[in-house]
């Protein structure tokens, strides 16, 4: 009986380490998946670019609202490809569509393709439509490595790259990587706090060869409200579908709904929401139009 119980406990303990290698296995031969971008020269790639925004700012009891809405379509001629793999291609805006509204004003908008001249607020818009606005030259994991401006226009900051950067390696479903950036804000008085902040990256599924990646902007330096409202566009939450074998962006949506108390008095607030969609264009399609 003895015999039986240690023969019946050294199988149980063979299976259990059997499972324990399979599983160990398992991990490490998932299958690993390479991102990269791979435009062709003479190629190119044109999206469809939504942004909304609302904000919503309470301060001693007054409080105003201000919206704003914008549809594009930004094209990236792609001119050239070099040995090591770098991309380079011409940014430029084909046509845009936009509106705001803002307290103790009129309603604005403006429409390239239907208005000659545009309305105040929209003239620099409307002067950046259809012309060259920067050279751009990126890695195959989207780091940019060259930056010719051609119009003027705010640069990209390192923490708001023009594409979403990928990792060097290949990896498998459910890793993730990240980068960390160092950025500027403005205090009180003056004076300037250095904030550590963060985008966190996953690999969430890979379907019929698209990737989902799913990626969060954060703050890591405790920050008070007053900064935090100069950073609350850039704490993003959303969706990148990637194709992996045509190397480039099918669609991304990212979100932000954040509220902060006391930016600006005890009793003031703000409620910041906003959105902006991009999808990869047909080579036919052109913003949709109201008859």
């Amino acid at each position: 009986m003895r015999s039986q119980r240690h023969t019946l406990a050294v199988v149980t303990l063979m299976v259990t380490l059997s499972q324990a290698a399979v599983s160990t296995e398992t991990a490490d031969d998932a299958e690993k998946h390479l991102l990269q971008y791979k435009f062709q020269m003479g190629e190119v790639l044109r999206y469809n670019v939504k942004h909304s925004t609302n904000i919503r700012t309470t301060i001693e009891a007054t409080t105003q609202e201000a919206e704003s809405q914008s549809e594009s379509i930004k094209a990236w001629k792609v001119t050239d490809v070099l040995p090591n793999g770098e991309m380079e291609f011409v940014h430029l805006v084909e046509e845009v569509r936009m509106s705001n509204r803002v307290p103790n004003r009129a309603d604005r908008k403006f429409d390239s393709e239907t208005d000659e001249t545009p309305p105040p607020g929209f003239e620099q818009a409307a002067g950046a439509v259809g012309i060259p606005l920067s050279v751009i030259r990126i890695s195959p994991s989207g780091q940019m490595t060259h930056r010719e401006q051609k119009h003027p226009q705010p640069a990209p900051s390192n923490d708001m790259p023009m594409v979403p950067v990928l990792p060097e390696g290949p990896l498998a479903v459910g890793e993730q990587w990240d980068f960390t950036y160092d950025i500027e804000a403005d205090r009180e008085g003056g004076t300037k706090q250095t904030v550590r902040t963060r985008r966190v990256c996953q690999l969430e599924q890979v379907q019929a060869g698209v990737a989902t990646i799913s990626a969060e902007y954060q703050i890591l330096t405790p920050v008070s409200p007053e900064v935090e409202s100069q950073l609350i566009d850039r704490l993003t939450q959303g969706k990148i579908r990637f194709d992996i074998e045509r190397g480039r962006i099918l669609s991304q949506k990212f979100d932000v709904d954040r509220r902060v108390i006391g930016f600006s008095g005890d009793a003031s607030s703000m409620h910041f929401v906003s959105r902006m969609e991009e999808r990869l264009l047909k080579p036919e399609e052109r913003l949709a139009r109201k008859k």
